[in-house]
């Protein structure tokens, strides 16, 4: 069989050109570096931002949830939902935020922050003047203060809802609406009785000025400078008394 120049060279070319084109297709792909993929997505659909990107504090506004926050707070919020419609404790990887120790109460000190009249406070508005006023979501599915780097010390303080049965339920925060909250903090706690006053009332107050609310006493009635000064005496007693029966010989 002669060799056909006319017939052999188009046919040479063309094999080249599948084996080349086998070659540089077959390879396996480097990933992409440095790009960040975005998901296709439908006409309309909404994406969600994922937590932890492009968050910016000083960005949020007020009455405005973090995604990744309302997250972390549902989740918070379904373990302890859980944990009372099972009976039993919910397994955590960590104790929830403001764990009360096992000791006798004696005494409770009460304040309240009421909404204007005729007007309820939001559920979104008070997860965020809450974290603005330095409280921190936790056990029983209230707010709580704790002592910077001993939190296993029980809350200064606490704060709750005003209505029954007093908890937030995160996974329903969106249609929360109450019109109030209640500060309370047990005795004895982590600290003296007079400075777990003096951080209560600024937070109170701090919460009420961020919503529009007023600070009550334990009656509902406007807290005033004579109770307030009232309140120290007897917690100062207070203190005194404690440290009498620390320091009395057995």
């Amino acid at each position: 069989m002669s060799w056909n120049a006319s017939v052999g060279i188009p046919l040479a070319i063309l094999g080249a050109i599948v084996f080349a084109s086998i070659y540089w297709f077959g390879r396996p792909k480097k990933p992409r570096q440095g790009r960040r993929m975005v998901a296709s997505r439908e006409p309309g659909e909404r994406i969600e931002p994922t937590f932890g990107e492009g968050d910016d504090p000083d960005e949020a506004e007020q009455g405005e949830l973090d995604v990744g926050m309302r997250a972390e707070l549902q989740r918070l919020g379904s373990e302890i939902a859980a944990k009372r419609s099972e009976g039993e404790p919910a397994v955590q990887t960590r104790p929830a935020a403001g764990v009360r120790p096992d000791l006798p109460i004696e005494r409770i000190v009460t304040l309240f922050v009421a909404a204007p009249p005729e007007v309820d406070f939001h559920g979104p508005d008070l997860v965020v003047a809450a974290e603005k006023a330095g409280l921190d979501f936790g056990d029983l599915g209230i707010f709580h203060r704790l002592i910077s780097g001993k939190p296993e010390a029980g809350p200064v303080f606490s704060m709750s809802n005003m209505v029954k049965p007093g908890s937030f339920d995160m996974t329903q925060i969106e249609s929360l609406r109450t019109p109030g909250v209640s500060f309370f903090m047990t005795l004895p706690g982590p600290m003296p009785a007079l400075d777990a006053w003096e951080a209560m009332l600024p937070t109170a107050q701090r919460l009420a000025e961020l919503l529009d609310g007023r600070v009550l006493d334990e009656e509902r009635n406007a807290l005033g400078r004579q109770r307030i000064a009232h309140l120290r005496d007897e917690l100062r007693a207070w203190d005194r008394k404690q440290e009498r029966n620390q320091i009395r010989p057995r």
